[in-house]
């Protein structure tokens, strides 16, 4: 992941509405959603949505697929994986000790055989 793709994550899950979406669609998964379902859900307008869905649709963070007459929308792991990676690529400095309690939550050994996090 580049910075500025970084950038445009963040800037998108930086506000409270659009984290929320996408914690949603997170716990939703692959069924994913409809935008009157999420709305339903958040208790969030329709045309208020409609704008956050894009700002995370822009950022990578979600996506939009049509199923018959609905479009489902699905958060996109891959992008918010690349995003972990780009924060933490350098967390441990040479000392995977450091990056400990962050494996631990993802559930992954700290101590790998190259010393890298």
């Amino acid at each position: 992941m580049e910075k500025n793709d970084a950038l445009h994550a963040l800037a998108a899950l930086g506000q409270e509405t659009r984290l929320d979406v996408f914690r949603l669609l997170v716990k939703a998964g692959n069924e994913g959603m409809t935008a009157g379902a999420i709305a339903e859900a958040l208790e969030v307008l329709p045309n208020t949505l409609s704008t956050h869905l894009a700002g995370l649709s822009r950022s990578g963070l979600v996506k939009a697929e049509r199923e018959g007459r609905s479009i489902h929308y699905r958060s996109n792991l891959d992008t918010m994986q690349q995003l972990v990676t780009y924060l933490l690529q350098d967390c441990c400095g040479g000392n995977p000790e450091l990056c400990a309690p962050i494996l631990k939550i993802v559930g992954t050994d700290a101590s790998q055989e190259d010393g890298s996090c």
